[in-house]
């Protein structure tokens, strides 16, 4: 005997609500009590039911589907390797599959790929977009806004317009920088930079440049680098070069920090004994790093989550005026600060 496939009324009988509650919690609507929630899903788990997929998508004319797009990576498998973009990709997939969503991934780094992203969200192959750029004149959430697909960045977008995103206060990250260095009286501090024409790189200098200045160091030399390892010991090297006597370097994320350490250390240099090294971010290399890295947290996987949450409530209610979400950063103290 074949058994039937269970229906919405199965799952409505077993949880002791409507049948229109139970559609409602499937269809993932806002405002059900919690506890309704929760009882029907414990019915559907109990029936074994599987919303019909299809038909659902033809009375919401939704998907069940975002584009998590990529631009900055560098490409490839480059997206894969970077500790932050696999962060942010972890926080929106814990986040979405908790609410029947699938994120489909996207990387766009050229004219032709950003053409592609923007033509397969106009025709309606996902419900909208979570953009992730380094790129400060991404072209991205101005063609998104223009093809009216709902769309939230990480990062503040590089012009001002009307579109929501998620940020951190990176000047106060440069600033908590600043004090830890304060604190342990190193008085000839440098920093390595990120790339310039990145706005969260802009804005933990100019925090931290303020913080120094405060506490009276008007000067602080600067060298740029690329968020890479590489880049990181290329940048400590000149800076030892031209700046011998510095005894503590702020250097913009986790990566070009590990980089440094090696440098310092290849160079006789103890850390933090002879140079103090605070780095941004608080990823896989602060811990990996000899010694562990002091470092700036930067909550990645909350704030992707946060991202992908403003993107689902505006899909629910097309009124929702565009959100601003900032979060603070944390120093994480640890053994190179």
């Amino acid at each position: 005997m074949i058994k039937e496939t269970p229906t919405l009324e199965d799952v409505a009988r077993i949880a002791g609500v409507s049948r229109a509650t139970v559609s409602r919690v499937v269809n993932g609507t806002r405002n059900v009590d919690p506890q309704l929630q929760e009882t029907v899903r414990n019915a559907i788990e109990q029936t074994g039911y599987t919303p019909n997929h299809a038909a659902r998508s033809l009375v919401t004319r939704r998907t069940g589907t975002v584009a998590l797009v990529i631009s900055g990576a560098g490409g490839g498998s480059d997206v894969f390797v970077d500790p932050f973009f696999g962060r942010v990709t972890a926080g929106v997939v814990d986040f979405l599959r908790t609410r029947g969503v699938h994120p489909v991934l996207m990387l766009a780094d050229t004219d032709r790929t950003r053409v592609e992203v923007v033509e397969f969200l106009r025709q309606g192959s996902a419900d909208g977009a979570l953009l992730v750029t380094t790129h400060a004149a991404e072209s991205l959430p101005g063609r998104l806004l223009e093809a009216g697909v709902p769309t939230v960045l990480y990062a503040r977008p590089g012009r001002p317009m009307p579109v929501s995103y998620v940020d951190l206060d990176h000047q106060a990250g440069g600033r908590l920088a600043a004090a830890r260095f304060a604190g342990i009286g190193r008085t000839r501090v440098a920093t390595i930079a990120g790339p310039l024409d990145v706005h969260a790189s802009q804005d933990r200098l100019t925090g931290f440049r303020e913080a120094m200045a405060r506490n009276g160091f008007p000067y602080v030399p600067v060298v740029e680098g690329g968020f890479t390892v590489a880049s990181g010991a290329a940048a400590m090297r000149r800076l030892l070069a031209e700046y011998p006597e510095v005894d503590g370097v702020f250097v913009a994320n986790d990566l070009m920090a590990q980089g440094a350490v090696d440098v310092l250390l290849a160079h006789g240099k103890r850390v933090p004994e002879d140079v103090a090294v605070v780095g941004f971010d608080d990823s896989a290399p602060a811990l990996a790093c000899r010694p562990p890295l002091t470092t700036v947290r930067q909550p990645v996987e909350e704030m992707a989550a946060k991202m992908a949450e403003v993107l689902i409530t505006a899909l629910d209610d097309p009124e929702e005026r565009p959100r601003s979400v900032i979060f603070e950063p944390e120093l994480v103290v640890r053994a190179s600060a």
